[in-house]
């Protein structure tokens, strides 16, 4: 019986970061396609549905870690996971007026080529039981660059959607009411910057630790 659930964990996970990378491949396909021909200000209408459903996907990233289909740490995988949902369906679908900015277009490459390695390391090393070297050094290399581009977007997008947030009252609720709740998302979104800078430096330095214990690791091997 432990042998099909392990090859049923093992099926499930290939396939998911599989498929995942084909989510993050289309969006970054997507991306460079439009900006080569229409210009960053088409990048978002054209690679919403997709960015849509492979980010919402990693939703289930943290049920992996909570139920112990894989060991990556809950601590380092809820905040990243969080941030990029909130920017994905908080900032970016909810304010149509920063759709057309072109940070969006640095989120989105930075975020895809990010995942497109990471999925299919992944993936990889679940069909395989390894994976390439020059693989496993891409996977933990590139977010020396990718992280801080990344991060640095998620931030301005947010901060560029302070004005529309304010203006609309979207999502807030107003005193008074049945539940004598308030609740305003304008000053939510300077509670998740307080969250963001201080997360900042936490998880690069994981990453980095990371890094040197994985390639020190496979150098030795």
């Amino acid at each position: 019986m432990a042998g099909v659930l392990s090859l049923l964990r093992r099926f499930y996970l290939i396939a998911y970061n599989w498929i995942v990378f084909a989510g993050w491949f289309q969006v970054l396909f997507l991306a460079l396609k439009t900006l080569k021909e229409s210009g960053h200000e088409q990048v978002y209408s054209n690679i919403e549905k997709p960015l849509l459903l492979a980010q919402s996907a990693a939703f289930l990233e943290i049920l992996h870690g909570v139920i112990g289909l894989v060991r990556s740490p809950i601590s380092a995988t809820l905040p990243q996971i969080s941030s990029r949902l909130y920017v994905v369906w908080g900032i970016l679908y909810s304010f149509p007026e920063v759709q057309t900015h072109p940070i969006v277009s640095s989120l989105v490459i930075s975020w895809s080529i990010t995942e497109i390695i990471r999925y299919s390391f992944f993936g990889t090393k679940e069909a395989f039981g390894s994976t390439p070297y020059w693989l496993l050094w891409l996977r933990y290399s590139t977010f020396l660059v990718l992280y801080p581009t990344g991060i640095s977007s998620e931030i301005a997008m947010i901060y560029n959607a302070l004005p529309y947030m304010k203006e609309s009252e979207k999502y807030s609720i107003r005193m008074p009411n049945k539940w004598n709740f308030s609740f305003d998302y304008f000053y939510f979104a300077f509670v998740v910057f307080a969250i963001y800078l201080p997360g900042i430096p936490h998880l690069y330095g994981y990453m980095l630790a990371q890094r040197k214990k994985t390639l020190s690791k496979s150098k030795k091997a």
